[in-house]
């Protein structure tokens, strides 16, 4: 079952040129600046794409072809801002924006290239997946602060250049930021549900292998991590005002909550299974003619007692079955309920 998400928050460009940036000139500074403006869209556009994909079940694997896309408009912008003309002398706004291209370049290529390559590993373990989401946050964090640095350059240009600078939202830069707020709250919820996730299917291991002592363990760790990630749910505000995920996380939690506290019925079983083999084998031992009413008294409590603990094994582990698939089920549906309604869609350009 698929349960991982890749999450990449978007952030808004100011900047770019994809055409004929060389050798143009321009009549005042508020064009000059207009010109790199105006190319926001085109590359936001191809970054929310992007976002957007992964975010409705596509891994970043299957998007690769996206991401060189974003590489490739990246490396042609920064040729053609290279080649515009200094303003009046100052170079500091074009040489920011080719440094900023330059930074841009070096996250897509080697931050986002290592994180395509972690999503393989990633459902391998708790610290695997929490590695690799704290991977795209940091490459996340690296294009925030390079985007403010960029912003500031930008507003002393204008300062310098008696230039009014109008704050206008785009309708992109809305669609970047909610993409950016819904993937921090998914991952946290996420992790959350995860560790549990995990933690049970290590239970699952044991309690097929019937080893006892690794089913006692992982009980108890299942039990933890569930009583903890309730509480920790607690903490967390809702995104919108909709509770949706976070009531789905609860559940599930709910749910590896009870199983492990019914783990008791199989360890108890298991238990009973070996005596139960025991007490056959010495009464197999034994010719027919040598056993008496004990003998035969005590072997036919020894099969009342496994086909009792048998039969509540099976009740309980399809009881377990039936609410296990009925969390992962909702858990799934909220997710991608959730994210097909929250997050922007942007079609490919």
């Amino acid at each position: 079952m698929k349960l991982m998400k890749i999450s990449f928050a978007f952030f808004l460009v100011i900047f770019l040129s994809l055409s004929k940036a060389q050798g143009q000139g321009f009549e005042n500074a508020g064009g000059y600046m207009d010109y790199i403006g105006k190319q926001n869209s085109n590359l936001s556009t191809i970054y929310l794409s992007y976002v957007s994909a992964v975010a409705h079940g596509k891994s970043a694997r299957k998007v690769e072809k996206r991401r060189q896309e974003v590489l490739n408009a990246i490396s042609d912008t920064r040729f053609n801002i290279q080649g515009m003309p200094p303003w009046k002398g100052d170079k500091s706004y074009r040489d920011s924006t080719v440094a900023y291209i330059k930074l841009l370049n070096i996250v897509f290529n080697e931050d986002y290239g290592k994180i395509v390559n972690m999503e393989e590993i990633a459902e391998q373990s708790y610290d695997a997946m929490e590695a690799y989401l704290l991977a795209q946050q940091k490459a996340q964090e690296k294009l925030g602060e390079a985007i403010e640095r960029q912003n500031k350059t930008e507003q002393e240009f204008a300062k310098k250049n008696n230039i009014n600078l109008v704050k206008d939202e785009s309708a992109l830069g809305q669609k970047s930021k909610i993409a950016g707020e819904l993937n921090k709250h998914y991952d946290e919820v996420y992790l959350i549900f995860f560790k549990a996730f995990k933690q049970e299917g290590y239970l699952m291991e044991a309690l097929n292998s019937k080893n006892i002592v690794a089913l006692e363990q992982n009980k108890n760790s299942l039990e933890k991590f569930a009583d903890e990630g309730l509480q920790k749910l607690k903490e967390i505000k809702p995104f919108m005002n909709d509770p949706s995920l976070l009531n789905a996380c609860r559940q599930a939690l709910m749910f590896y909550k009870k199983e492990s506290s019914q783990m008791q019925v199989m360890t108890d079983y298991f238990l009973k299974e070996e005596n139960f083999n025991k007490l056959k084998k010495n009464f197999e031992s034994k010719p027919s003619s040598s056993r008496n009413k004990q003998d035969i008294d005590q072997f036919n409590k020894g099969v009342n007692e496994i086909n009792q603990a048998m039969n509540e094994f099976n009740a309980t582990n399809k009881d377990l079955n039936k609410q296990r698939t009925a969390a992962l089920d909702e858990w799934n549906k909220t997710v991608n309920k959730f994210l097909d309604y929250y997050m922007p869609v942007q079609k490919k350009v």
